[in-house]
């Protein structure tokens, strides 16, 4: 903070500079209220800590959200108080859908699923997210307090769907409730902090109008694809990372005649049939 200190020239009269010299000098002004400040990520995780151990996590599942974040909140302002951390309102609402999605949720990762316009999420480590919008990679400043810390967010999302992941076996897939897929590779595979990518699927699955409008293929090549499919031929479909492939996949599943029974096998269930008789299995 810069001080600037403005020093008044000498009287011209002594006589009067003595006078106003001893005059009362006005009451001091009272001392600035405190600022709130923002909390660092140490005393952030001590405070996700004890704010958690405060729940009754037995009665939560009976509860709305609005009254667990009302009995968080309250109990962050309290919190702090004690600690004599002084929050921001901002700060405070800031922690309570931390602490909510912590305890409920996949931690940092909800921040960036709620965000319908990044399709992939790569995470290079605790400290390092990258986020692809519109076929553009950015760099998140969203992380993880440490790499323990992104290990239990992907326990989390394997055991949900009964993957194990550990130094035993350190690669898994798996899925999101959404459907997004997931793949993690932690140590000692990775060198340098688990690794863990999640794709993205739009809620509506693209048709193939949509695919000859975003000029993404030719309407004489949908012609041919379902032809294929409606006369019943094998047909394989391959391609790198982000190609398209389950999205050619859903929008040639819709030539596929309802009555028919449908059965999908799967590395991580992502295909969004729309057939009332389909029979999914992930390997």
């Amino acid at each position: 903070m810069a001080v600037f200190q403005n020093s008044a020239p000498s009287h011209p009269n002594p006589r009067l500079a003595g006078v106003e010299a001893a005059s009362p000098r006005p009451e001091s002004s009272p001392a600035p209220a405190a600022t709130p400040r923002r909390i660092d990520d140490a005393t952030r995780c001590e405070l996700h800590r004890r704010l958690i151990g405060s729940l009754d996590l037995s009665t939560v599942g009976t509860r709305s959200e609005t009254e667990l974040r009302a009995e968080i909140r309250l109990a962050a302002e309290e919190l702090c108080r004690q600690s004599s951390h002084l929050l921001s309102a901002a700060d405070r609402e800031l922690l309570v859908s931390e602490v909510m999605d912590e305890t409920f949720g996949l931690g940092p990762l909800e921040q960036l699923l709620r965000d319908p316009s990044i399709s992939d999420i790569l995470i290079n480590g605790p400290k390092t997210i990258f986020c692809e919008r519109r076929g553009r990679l950015e760099k998140s400043d969203v992380t993880f307090a440490s790499d323990d810390h992104l290990l239990q967010i992907i326990q989390r999302i394997v055991s949900r769907v009964g993957r194990r992941v550990d130094a035993t076996s350190p690669m898994v897939d798996a899925r999101l409730a959404d459907g997004s897929r997931v793949n993690a590779i932690i140590p000692p595979l990775a060198l340098d902090g688990s690794l863990v990518s999640i794709r993205r699927f739009p809620d509506r699955p693209l048709k193939a109008d949509d695919l000859i409008s975003k000029k993404s293929v030719a309407a004489e090549m949908i012609e041919f694809l379902a032809g294929a499919v409606k006369a019943r031929l094998n047909v394989l479909i391959s391609g790198g990372t982000g190609s398209g492939k389950t999205t050619l996949l859903n929008m040639l599943s819709g030539y596929i005649p309802d009555h028919e029974r449908i059965a999908t096998i799967e590395d991580a269930a992502e295909l969004r049939l729309q057939q009332s008789h389909v029979v999914r299995m992930e390997t």
